[in-house]
């Protein structure tokens, strides 16, 4: 009977043994879950960027969801945010609308204090994890500085796009039109507040030359603008240089044709990429930088196959 007792309890313990040393495992096999949410998945930009984001999530062991707000709206992005909490994931990737999210994001951080790393735009939330991005007052700097190697001081240029009630685009504006004024550039025309609509794009960019026909350049705050400025000053039969600022492939195509001689380029690709590497980091308690700067580059016809090439390769 003693031993019996003895066998049932060694059984016991085996079988113990076994199902605790199965549950650790499934435990440490268990990815975490990291979800981003993005302002649009339509437009090439965010595509190059969630591309980064898978990549880093492959590389870094991460159980991985994308998901983009239909419409660029605070109210919008609220509800995705709050549906996206309720799936309880590990840490949160957010590019946020603008500002007005930061109510949003205290409330659902009271709830759940996990991580929650900013990208494409930072606002100002002291909890957040990081923000992976821009320094976009470098990069207007940079495209004013680009745009006046070309000129002569006395030119005058016209700047169109987005409004300067958007952080981003307002960074934009203020640096390009430093180095333009240091160059002796004159800016002649602001058409701000002109966003992605092309018609409405052509539109303005067709009153500016009409009504400024000495122009000599044009800066615009993102690419689908830089992009529709373009052919708008095609159909007027004007051939100046146009400054865009996201690196998209139909505006780098543009270069290689020749019908533009260079652009200044964000690494969307390195913010999604960076975004999911410090998510992963914030998970384990790790310290992360407060500000990944992805950095600025200048295409020109010299470089613009190498990034082409590398862009493609990764939105297949």
């Amino acid at each position: 009977m003693l031993i019996n007792r003895k066998i049932i309890f060694l059984l016991f313990a085996m079988i113990s043994f076994i199902i605790i040393g199965s549950i650790s495992q499934s435990r440490a096999d268990e990815k975490p879950k990291v979800t981003m949410v993005l302002k649009d998945l339509d437009t090439q930009y965010w595509q190059i960027l969630k591309a980064g984001a898978e990549k880093g999530f492959k590389d870094f062991g991460i159980q991985g969801k994308i998901v983009a707000t239909k419409a660029e709206s605070y109210y919008e992005q609220g509800r995705y945010l709050e549906e996206e909490y309720e799936s309880s994931p590990d840490a949160l990737i957010l590019a946020p609308y603008d500002s007005t999210i930061v109510p949003v994001l205290e409330h659902l951080h009271e709830k759940n204090e996990i991580p929650v790393v900013l990208v494409d735009q930072n606002v100002a939330w002291d909890s957040k994890a990081a923000f992976i991005g821009t320094d976009n007052r470098e990069l207007g700097q940079k495209a004013g500085s680009l745009l006046a190697s070309e000129l002569q001081p006395g030119n005058k240029v016209a700047f169109i796009g987005g409004g300067t009630e958007t952080p981003v685009f307002k960074e934009r504006i203020s640096g390009a039109r430093s180095s333009l004024e240091d160059a002796g550039i004159i800016i002649a025309n602001e058409s701000l507040g002109i966003y992605d609509d092309e018609k409405t794009v052509k539109k303005e960019m067709t009153k500016i030359v009409t009504k400024h026909p000495d122009i000599k350049g044009v800066i615009a705050t993102h690419d689908l603008v830089a992009i529709q400025a373009i052919e708008a000053l095609e159909e007027n039969g004007v051939s100046i240089p146009v400054i865009g600022a996201d690196g998209i492939t139909d505006m780098l195509e543009l270069i290689e044709e020749g019908k533009i001689s260079g652009t200044v380029a964000q690494n969307p690709y390195d913010m999604g990429y960076l975004s999911v590497e410090m998510a992963a980091k914030a998970i384990k308690g790790e310290t992360v930088e407060e500000f990944v700067d992805t950095g600025v580059d200048i295409i020109i016809k010299e470089n613009v196959r190498q990034r082409l090439d590398f862009l493609n390769k990764r939105l297949k």
